[in-house]
């Protein structure tokens, strides 16, 4: 323990930490080339699966045939499935001929699992001939940055590349919203709905607010209690009420939407007109949109970006910005440099913070995707030490990494063109610049004359080809 309660590493505790860093780093390069060797070995295997049926009359059932008789070969050897083991291959399969200069990367120790499955995840949506210029640009992406915060630029940049616009395609995907009822054990259920991506998180958040405003009201009441005990007075029923509440966030968001869908009324009528038309007039979250001005304009067709979780088209960007939702942060930017022209908000919060939010997109520590309007302001130079409230002097940082900042050996330093650095108890030096504000654009796309760039970020999921799954 550092002095003034702040966690700090003596020279042993630093030379231990400097030889696991070590380590790791020696190990994460040794498994990376590993899975790269595995998956061009499965790749292979669907190869010989292709030759076994390629002068066959039938040319389909013989292939998934070969494809079950060489799976069964090398599950058995690996201790996994036939099933498992022919997945596995046609995804190596896919990765090796799709995604190469992603491959290279993986066994060279530029990029790791994490980055793969990204760039195979987000770039399913473009058609085979697309996917080699994806490739590219993904792999010079990913080597700079995790894959939570590449993410949504990937997505967007996919979006670029792809021959029909996200516009058109949101169109045909929108008819297929639903909502629907899985059956679990001991008596729940997984209730799913499969809206447009703006709904969709316009209602995850103001469930999120709602629930965070219970929790504030349950640690309230519970100080007035011990406050009302302590002075012989009696306790107050809502209070005791209040108090008592022992549920988790996630339950609170659960309850509370379960009870918004069993006793509201229905409030998304598309006819009706005082509260804006359809469900995009009810939204009240806070969500943060970037909007290319040439989409604005109605000019290009760009998908917009929802703050650096997934692109949005460019009809229902348009009709946010220019709608009576007061709950949304509209950042309108030059569709060339990328820079920020005016930040707006109806019910105006402080005028700093929306600026602070509108530049930083996220929080500013490394590798963090967290959005911004889901982070404290940080003073860079501690405001207790005088710090100043400005511009140069405040970033976004999520409750964890604010914390950290503030009771490790952690330092952080803000340079004059928005480079936020970290210097690790070690001494190591990570430089985070200034997130992208927008799509940015270069003059080399077929149908229009300007091109996404862009880099920002979010999730893992899908297990890759090399994985086990049982």
């Amino acid at each position: 323990m550092g002095r003034d309660g702040v966690i700090g590493f003596s020279d042993a505790d630093q030379a231990t930490l400097s030889e696991i860093a070590h380590a790791v780093q020696q190990a994460d390069a040794v498994i990376a080339a590993g899975k790269a060797q595995l998956t061009r070995a499965l790749a292979r295997a669907e190869e010989l699966a292709r030759a076994q049926s390629a002068s066959s009359p039938r040319r389909v059932r013989d292939h998934d045939m070969a494809q079950r008789a060489i799976a069964l070969e090398l599950g058995a050897r690996s201790r996994v499935s036939d099933r498992t083991m022919q997945r596995r291959m046609n995804a190596a399969a896919e990765l090796v001929g799709d995604y190469p200069l992603t491959l290279d990367a993986l066994a060279e120790g530029r990029i790791h699992e994490g980055h793969v499955r990204l760039i195979v995840e987000t770039g399913a949506v473009l058609p085979p001939e697309a996917r080699a210029a994806f490739d590219a640009e993904a792999v010079r992406r990913c080597e700079a940055d995790t894959p939570g915060r590449v993410r949504a630029g990937l997505e967007i940049f996919a979006q670029r590349l792809h021959p029909r616009t996200l516009t058109e395609r949101h169109a045909d995907a929108r008819e297929e919203r639903r909502v629907f009822l899985t059956p679990l054990v001991d008596g729940m259920s997984h209730l799913g709905l499969i809206v447009p991506t703006v709904i969709g998180e316009g209602i995850y958040d103001r469930a999120t607010r709602m629930a965070r405003a219970l929790t504030d009201l349950r640690t309230g009441a519970a100080q007035r209690l011990r406050e009302s005990r302590a002075a012989g007075l009696p306790d107050d029923p809502e209070d005791t009420a209040y108090a008592t509440d022992t549920r988790t966030i996630d339950q609170v968001r659960a309850d509370l939407l379960a009870d918004m869908a069993l006793t509201a009324q229905p409030a998304s009528d598309p006819t009706r007109t005082d509260d804006g038309p359809g469900t995009l007039g009810a939204i009240r979250a806070h969500v943060q949109v970037v909007v290319p001005v040439l989409t604005l304009l109605g000019t290009d067709d760009s998908p917009a970006d929802l703050a650096g979780r997934a692109p949005i088209d460019a009809d229902t960007a348009r009709r946010l910005a220019g709608g009576s939702a007061t709950g949304w942060d509209r950042i309108l930017t030059h569709p060339v440099t990328g820079q920020v022209l005016a930040v707006d908000r109806r019910d105006i919060p402080p005028a700093l913070r929306r600026q602070i939010t509108g530049r930083d997109q996220r929080c500013r520590a490394p590798g963090c995707a967290a959005p911004a309007i889901r982070c404290e302001i940080d003073h860079v130079h501690d405001w207790a030490h005088g710090g100043p409230t400005r511009t140069d002097n405040l970033q976004c940082l999520c409750q964890r990494h604010h914390s950290m900042k503030q009771f490790t050996a952690w330092r952080v330093q803000m340079f004059d063109d928005g480079v936020v650095e970290w210097t690790s108890p070690l001494g190591e030096r990570y430089p985070d610049p200034s997130p992208p504000t927008a799509v940015h654009f270069t003059p080399d796309d077929e149908r229009s004359p300007y091109r996404d760039v862009m880099t920002t970020a979010r999730r893992d999921d899908e297990p890759p080809p090399w994985e086990n799954s049982v």
